[in-house]
């Protein structure tokens, strides 16, 4: 897919459908000094060419794409779209591409099929050419069976299908995509692309892709890196994988010990870039181009070897933004605390430690069920969570795992089955177990009209905290996650990042004994996954029960254990090793979690055994 890197861009692809010059935008802020969200900024698309766009959260993603659209008029430089100026021109450029925001705008109350006549009216598609575009289009998306389905009744992963299937509705020749498949599981994801790169190959069109998913960044043709409104680099992610060889290296733990506990030594050491978590191994990028710095922060006893690992874009892109800065970045959490001026308590045994036996056990289900109607979205799920234990809820768009949260949390109530929480039965005490946890929604759910500092005071006071001890909770939550800078700000004009923390803190605030974290690193940067993860991985040492879904499965090796679901009823349940062994085969000996929840959700795979056994 990707091109080979001694062609030239003229070589391989046609004109050039998109072209930035020095793009310069700067956004007043009240109370403070202007933003500057793009600087001297240049790119080229070309028809035929998918361009990828990474950078953190504020890099300028968002308002390149929205000069390129003409949304937005630049304070300096020129945006030329298929040859006409994006500022003097854009009802013209409009009629020719097509831009998919963030949040594209699908009309819930209608269904499938209304959707798509509403955008081909607004698109001035003629009714003579809608019947063969239809066709088309419920065909790569999948959807040709659910035209009659109300678009709010779709899944996560359908709603963005059927998002692109209206967007292109009208065969653009420039397709621009913010972020696409945030909040869309492995397998949507997948099918996402197939349908990109089916259009650029039938039609030739050109694609600028702002992503937070890294992978994906090895799927485009080039790739154009920002950082606080500056392009740091371009280029096809081949030559970024070899910019980097010999700076990454994979830790195999020692049998019995955790590969969490190993990435949290890791991880902000002197001359270690990043340590995160893959297969099983510590995955680590270095400063320099040897293995010391790994050897050198590693305590005895926990590493059974170290070896050089092939690298990739991620690694790259990691590397180019500690190299973009003069200092260390600060971590989006600073050093780990749970009370104030007090540092966490290792539960008993600390990392190494055995599975907690049955008495630790704070979340139990046995055959529980959710129906609403004749529909059953939740079907005869069965598990148990100890202690300081971080357990995932994994699955497909619609699978049940947001439904299955809200009855843990007492929000929903369980139409059958048993429910236990903290020891107590939810259908009779459920007001005693909603004070032991914390929950964070997988959408922002708090006041955006309140201030970050009205906010905290607001849930304190919802979880009966009062007086002096509201006090010193909120001072902790404002150190903790970094927000005393933002702490007058209305939550609604928050960064996602930011919105993301607070959150996280408003559900921490009365120090919860069970925590549960509804894909809580969703639409954030990679820094700031990784930043989140350290911070979940000191709460689970302290004692924490963590209960969490992601769609990124490489958080998932974050988990002790994990549920995968699909459609309601349980597929597998096991550690990150047993899942993964899941998709193990002759030809694919080492596969992933990803590789794993993608066979069991497409109905291959075994059931893994139990803790254990052989």
């Amino acid at each position: 897919m990707i091109p080979a890197a001694a062609e030239s861009v003229a070589e391989r692809f046609g004109e050039a459908v998109l072209c930035l010059r020095d793009l310069h935008k700067r956004f007043a802020v009240r109370d403070g000094p202007p933003v500057e969200a793009l600087r001297g900024v240049s790119l080229d698309v070309r028809g035929g060419e998918v361009v990828g766009l990474v950078g953190p959260d504020g890099a300028g993603k968002t308002t390149l794409l929205r000069i390129a659209t003409g949304l937005l008029v630049p304070d300096r430089g020129t945006a030329t779209v298929l040859a006409l100026d994006a500022v003097r021109d854009t009802l013209q450029i409009r009629r020719r591409i097509t831009y998919m925001p963030q949040k594209f705008g699908l009309y819930e109350d209608l269904t499938v099929q209304e959707n798509l006549d509403l955008y081909a009216d607004l698109q001035g598609v003629p009714p003579v050419a809608r019947t063969d575009r239809y066709a088309q289009l419920l065909e790569m998306t999948g959807l040709a069976k659910f035209a009659g389905r109300l678009a709010g009744r779709l899944s996560g992963g359908m709603k963005q299908k059927l998002g692109l299937a209206c967007a292109l509705i009208k065969s653009p020749e420039l397709l621009l995509l913010d972020e696409p498949t945030v909040g869309v599981d492995p397998v949507s994801r997948r099918e996402l692309w197939r349908i990109v790169y089916q259009m650029v190959a039938q039609e030739g069109i050109g694609v600028l892709v702002a992503t937070a998913f890294l992978d994906e960044a090895e799927k485009c043709h080039r790739v154009v890196v920002l950082h606080e409104g500056r392009k740091l680099d371009e280029g096809a992610p081949a030559s970024f994988r070899e910019w980097i060889r010999g700076h990454t290296f994979l830790v195999r733990p020692r049998p019995g010990v955790r590969p969490r506990a190993i990435q949290g030594r890791l991880a902000g050491q002197p001359g270690i870039i990043d340590a995160t978590i893959r297969g099983g191994r510590v995955r680590v990028v270095t400063e320099q181009p040897d293995s010391a710095a790994v050897a050198r922060a590693m305590p005895d006893g926990l590493a059974a070897e170290i070896e050089t690992a092939s690298p990739t874009f991620e690694d790259a892109f990691l590397k180019w933004l500690a190299d973009a800065q003069s200092r260390p970045r600060p971590a989006v959490f600073p050093a780990a605390q749970t009370g104030t001026g007090s540092a966490p308590r290792p539960r008993q045994g600390g990392p190494l430690a055995a599975p907690a036996a049955a008495a630790d056990c704070v979340v139990h289900t046995r055959g529980l069920t959710k129906r609403f109607g004749r529909f059953t979205a939740v079907s005869e799920i069965s598990f148990d969570v100890q202690r300081g234990e971080i357990f995932g809820l994994l699955g497909p768009n619609g699978a049940g795992k947001s439904t299955t949260f809200r009855m843990l949390c007492g929000l929903s109530k369980a139409s059958g089955g048993e429910v236990r929480v903290a020891g107590r039965d939810l259908r009779r005490a459920g007001s005693f177990a909603r004070q032991r946890l914390g929950y964070m929604a997988q959408q922002f759910s708090l006041y955006g009209q309140l201030s970050v500092l009205e906010n905290l005071r607001f849930f304190g006071r919802a979880y009966g905290l009062t007086g002096r001890r509201l006090a010193e909770r909120i001072e902790w939550a404002l150190e903790e996650f970094a927000l005393r800078g933002q702490r007058d700000t209305a939550s609604g004009k928050l960064p996602g990042g930011y919105k993301q923390r607070l959150a996280m803190a408003a559900a921490m605030l009365h120090e919860p004994e069970i925590l549960f974290l509804d894909e809580p690193t969703s639409g954030v940067d990679p820094l700031a996954r990784r930043d989140f993860w350290r911070r979940i991985n000191s709460f689970a040492e302290a004692g924490v029960t963590v209960i969490v879904t992601t769609h990124f499965m490489e958080e998932a090796e974050f988990c002790d254990r994990m549920l995968i679901m699909s459609q309601g009823r349980e597929l597998a349940t096991g550690t990150p090793a047993q899942i993964r062994a899941l998709a193990r085969s002759a030809m694919h000996p080492d596969p992933t979690i990803e590789d794993a929840f993608i066979a069991l959700a497409e109905g291959a795979g075994q059931p893994p055994a139990p803790e254990g056994s052989p």
